[in-house]
């Protein structure tokens, strides 16, 4: 399953779930990308939100608007909906209008591993390889990885620091699955500083001592943080 959580409010952008692209609301162009894949619901914390979606045919229902997260939100969501403790959930970002098929399904098949090796936590994750001048930018994410491919750490800031000169950098793309086992159990973890002061809620699984897998792909897709990523992107795919 996989749930969209969309939320009115955004400091750098206002209502922007709501921001037209070619005709079609950020939201509503997110859930159509993923549509093929599984069933995708839209957990939404607005009524405006609901309206969009549900003009569009796309299945949205209405959460809480004091959650701390989007992973917060989508539990809520699936909690209403009944989800079972072995499904699969996925968390794709209303902000991601342009995320591949391919990223989501390479992150269903990790899953699907992580699954099969009967792993007590499952949540996992994508990233892809960037450059120098882009891990300088404090809106794209930086993930360092271990020598099994999870995580150890992300950050705004330009990690690994190159001291050495042979640093290679890693993006992560705001794509996030569990299964509702796990997900429950995020969601009941205690507050973490580390969270409050990067503001990237996946730190609250790596502080208190979980694993998130990182999954390796490649994608042109990039998440709409500003009026000028939208600009952007708009320009990069050719939309009006």
């Amino acid at each position: 399953m996989i749930i969209i959580p969309a939320r009115m409010a955004s400091t750098r952008f206002p209502q922007k779930v709501l921001a037209d692209i070619g005709g079609i609301p950020m939201v509503v162009r997110t859930a159509q990308r993923v549509a093929s894949l599984d069933r995708v619901v839209v957990a939404a914390d607005d009524e405006a939100i609901l309206r969009t979606c549900k003009a569009y045919g796309v299945e949205a229902m209405l959460t809480s608007d004091t959650h701390k997260s989007g992973t917060d939100r989508i539990n809520e969501c699936a909690e209403i909906v009944g989800v079972g403790d072995d499904e699969l959930i996925i968390n794709v970002q209303a902000d991601e209008p342009f995320i591949e098929t391919e990223v989501v399904h390479a992150l269903m098949q990790r899953l699907r591993t992580l699954q099969a090796q009967a792993e007590p936590f499952i949540m996992a994750s994508c990233y892809n390889a960037i450059n120098e001048a882009s891990a300088q930018d404090p809106n794209l994410v930086k993930v360092v990885l271990d020598a099994h491919h999870n995580a150890l750490y992300f950050s705004r800031a330009a990690i690994p620091y190159n001291r050495s000169g042979a640093a290679y950098y890693c993006g992560h793309i705001g794509i996030y699955g569990f299964d509702r086992r796990s997900l429950r159990a995020f969601c009941a973890f205690d507050d973490a500083p580390l969270e409050d002061i990067e503001k990237l809620e996946q730190l609250r699984t790596l502080y208190h001592g979980q694993k998130i897998s990182m999954v390796k792909v490649a994608s042109t897709g990039f998440g709409i943080d500003t009026p000028e990523d939208l600009a952007r992107a708009k320009e990069i795919f050719q939309i009006r």
